[in-house]
């Protein structure tokens, strides 16, 4: 009854074709984004997620996360709000249907910004997106990556090195993703996000342009 519901939701919302990324933490998703969001002004919308756990320095509510205490959050899922949810190092997260119909409805593409379960959970619905799968080059690489952000303490760093080796390998798995993008050479993953990302920005640009 759930996904038949969530289906019927989605089929209703008029809107582009959402993005859904997704990659282990320290794989360049954040990064990725910025420069896609700077080029394409107007063209993209952020899904803004919810989590339990705290903010991180310079983090702001509501821009990077809605920041939500668990009691908050399970209530929240209990009613039907949220289209998928994960929980990660004891701190939940998830995608809300509010959150995504409310880049829709600007005509801007929506990007979700998930992990491997919510994956599979969108994919039981019809929000039809355009998937793509943010790898690291090597787990040695990762690990750097998130020793120099210095905002793990050691277990939690081990945590997400575990989950970053099983993303990496479920990534794999055929018609998972539309496209997989090594981050080996920023440039060089940027340019092959664009290029999988073109025919649906171009959609948006001439949307806008006959509504001008």
């Amino acid at each position: 009854m759930y996904v038949r519901f969530i289906s019927r939701f989605f089929s209703a919302m008029a809107g582009p074709r959402p993005v859904v990324m997704s990659g282990p933490s320290g794989a360049g998703k954040s990064t990725l984004l910025k420069k896609l969001l700077k080029e394409f002004d107007g063209v993209f919308g952020f899904s803004v997620s919810h989590t339990t756990r705290s903010p991180r320095p310079g983090e702001e509510n509501g821009k990077d996360y809605h920041y939500v205490t668990r009691e908050v959050m399970q209530a929240a899922i209990a009613k039907g709000e949220f289209i998928e949810n994960a929980e990660f190092s004891g701190n939940m997260y998830g995608t809300s249907k509010a959150a995504v119909q409310a880049v829709q409805a600007k005509n801007l593409i929506c990007i979700l910004d998930i992990d491997m379960q919510g994956v599979k959970n969108i994919k039981r619905t019809d929000l039809n997106p355009i998937y793509v799968s943010i790898q690291p080059p090597s787990m040695e690489i990762l690990e750097k990556r998130l020793r120099d952000r210095k905002t793990e303490s050691e277990e939690s760093l081990q945590k997400r090195l575990h989950a970053a080796k099983v993303d990496m390998e479920i990534s794999k798995e055929p018609g998972l993703f539309d496209v997989l993008i090594i981050n080996d050479d920023l440039d060089f993953a940027y340019g092959k996000l664009k290029d999988v990302l073109l025919e649906e920005i171009q959609k948006v640009r001439d949307t806008n342009k006959s509504s001008c």
